[in-house]
């Protein structure tokens, strides 16, 4: 039976971002017990098992203060819960699905697009979502120099470009790092002139809305480049009154806000939950921007959802939404020169 009473929510007044993270949930059992629900949501416990080693749950407790306890199918714990489907082979899902190995420059620094750059700043992130496209990748080939280089080839390859005009801090999460090696990060590319625009990917203010401390805000607000920060949120049910105050924030400091979701087969895919999801997002000062198709990364078919259902999902946003609520459907092919648009016809 489903109620509506969360999990007590977890203060992120009493303790540090880091704290939290510290103290995230790594267990299913532990998770589904926090839920008042039973193990065998878990299917077959040998594969979990495969799957948890594979890939190991990781989920900050502010996240799982947002989902419905008793309830298998909320959307939330559905992006996080490690099952034993993941273990299916299905055909045209499998390794490096969008060929990142071949748009390595140089460890940690990826280039697939004109005038943009991509740096892996960290493996880590604030929580593990189960359809992760980079789930699989192999960060030993991106430790872009690990603590002691420190993205030196990386960065040495961006400053020597002067056609790199945007650079885009991923990861894992670059908001996983401390404010002491962000701020070193942002200024080392400061000092390259020819990058105007700053672009951070980052799960981290939505499942962990403490991590936007002033630290980081002062950073942001004294960055040269212009600064955009490309939240994550899938659900509408993501975006807490927390959340909706670190995102305050974080526009506060200039910085223009996008929000970038998946299209998931339980999670979203339904026109009500996309419009919801867009709603808040604007509410709270985030332009939805992109609905990606999935990735086929091995382990998350269970999500796929067909581009025939997309298409008809993007049709009925486009006849509920003004235009500019409507993320941009799109699809991610190796080697093509951007995104493809997908479009509702």
């Amino acid at each position: 039976m489903v109620t509506n009473s969360p999990p007590a929510r977890h203060s992120a007044a009493a303790a540090s971002w880091q704290q939290q993270l510290a103290e995230a949930i790594r267990d299913p059992v532990q998770l589904l017990a926090e839920l008042g629900l039973e193990p065998a949501l878990l299917g077959d416990a040998a594969a979990v098992a495969r799957a948890q080693a594979q890939f190991p749950l990781r989920v900050p407790r502010a996240f799982v203060a947002r989902m419905r306890r008793g309830d298998p199918r909320d959307p939330l714990l559905r992006q996080v819960l490690p099952l034993a489907l993941e273990q299916a082979a299905v055909p045209g899902f499998g390794g490096d699905p969008l060929g990142e190995a071949a748009a390595r420059r140089a460890p940690g620094l990826l280039q697939k697009y004109a005038g943009r750059a991509l740096l892996m700043t960290t493996s880590a992130c604030a929580v593990h979502c189960r359809y992760c496209f980079r789930r699989d990748h192999d960060y030993a080939q991106d430790q872009a120099s690990g603590e002691s280089g420190r993205w030196e080839q990386a960065l040495a390859r961006v400053a020597a470009d002067p056609s790199i005009e945007e650079l885009i801090l991923s990861g894992g999460d670059p908001l996983s790092l401390g404010n002491a090696r962000l701020a070193e990060l942002v200024h080392r590319v400061q000092d390259m002139g020819h990058v105007k625009r700053l672009r951070l990917h980052t799960r981290t203010p939505i499942v962990l809305p403490a991590r936007v401390d002033q630290g980081l805000l002062t950073l942001l607000s004294g960055a040269a480049a212009q600064v955009l920060v490309v939240v994550h949120a899938n659900h509408a049910a993501e975006i807490d009154a927390e959340v909706a105050g670190a995102l305050a924030a974080l526009r506060g400091t200039g910085a223009t806000l996008l929000n970038q979701s998946v299209l998931l087969a339980g999670v979203n895919d339904a026109t009500e939950a996309l419009a919801e999801l867009s709603l808040r997002l604007f509410e709270a000062g985030t332009l939805p921007y992109y609905l990606h198709l999935l990735d086929p990364v091995g382990g998350v078919a269970h999500f796929d959802v067909s581009e025939a259902r997309a298409r008809q999902l993007l049709r009925e946003l486009n006849a509920r939404l003004p235009g500019y609520l409507v993320p941009r459907l799109v699809r991610e092919i190796a080697g093509r020169p951007g995104k493809t648009p997908v479009s509702s016809s």
